[in-house]
């Protein structure tokens, strides 16, 4: 997604995001229990992109339900501690949309928030959902907020038959900010592990959830329920981490509070 203008990810694109999620050249493991697995690759002398993969082995969880869960905006407000605020801003494509979302960051560092591309490919019984940062001028970055860069994240799901999947997430990021070591180091041994725990939780209450709240309403299975606006791509440009705020905020020190016993 390194080019000059704004494009939607063919199957190339796909391809390509399928084999960095299976690659385990370059990258260094990090934390491996419970069926979770990390790894991470260095930071470039001078570069604050970092590079985390992270794969879990789910089991009771069909490749289905995972896909549906990590599309259902509605379920990750209620789902996902992390969130501040996230909703769809417009359609592309039948297998396109941009968006909004804004997350908790570690205290006592500022939050961030992104607006991403997202495009989404069942392959076989395989799927993929993959994003990267996009500017539109009616959602500029916000004074409370750091606007970080997704030069390259996502989701790959594996059906490990009937109701067993692995999930493959993997996130380029710069995060527009001299991090402190102690969140790099935490976000590996800690908050991935915790954030698929989570998906993992979440999967297996979604039928129950979404048999109370719309059960035949999936726009990204079927195109056609979907009631958002279709946005040129015209609109959109390449966010380019350069043209954004960059803070240092390597020498805060981490503070603790409840929701790390989690």
């Amino acid at each position: 997604m390194s080019g000059q203008t704004v494009t939607i990810p063919d199957d190339q694109a796909f391809a390509s995001f399928k084999a960095e999620c299976l690659c385990e050249e370059g990258w260094t493991m990090t934390y491996s229990k419970g069926g979770i697995t990390v790894w991470s690759q260095a930071l470039e002398e001078g570069k604050s992109v970092h590079k985390m993969k992270c794969r879990m082995v789910c089991e009771d969880v069909s490749a289905e339900t995972m896909y549906d869960v990590l599309h259902d905006i509605e379920y990750r407000r209620k789902w996902d501690t992390n969130v501040i605020e996230t909703f769809d801003i417009g359609k592309l494509t039948v297998n396109a949309d941009v968006g909004y979302y804004s997350w908790k960051c570690p205290k006592p560092l500022r939050n961030r928030d992104v607006i991403t591309l997202r495009s989404w490919l069942p392959i076989g019984k395989d799927f993929i959902i993959m994003n990267y940062s996009v500017k539109h001028v009616k959602y500029p970055p916000k004074k409370d907020m750091v606007r970080a860069v997704s030069i390259q994240t996502g989701y790959m799901i594996q059906s490990q038959g009937a109701n067993c999947c692995t999930l493959t997430y993997m996130a380029q990021v710069d995060p527009r900010g001299s991090l402190p070591k102690w969140v790099v180091n935490k976000s590996s041994h800690f908050l991935a592990p915790r954030a698929m725990k989570k998906i993992n939780k979440a999967c297996l209450k979604y039928f129950d959830w979404k048999q109370r709240h719309n059960p035949g309403y999936k726009p990204w299975l079927y195109p056609e329920q979907t009631t958002l606006p279709s946005i040129p791509l015209s609109e959109l440009s390449i966010q380019r981490a350069e043209s954004l705020e960059n803070i240092d905020e390597s020498t805060l020190a981490e503070t603790h509070d409840r929701e790390d016993s989690d």
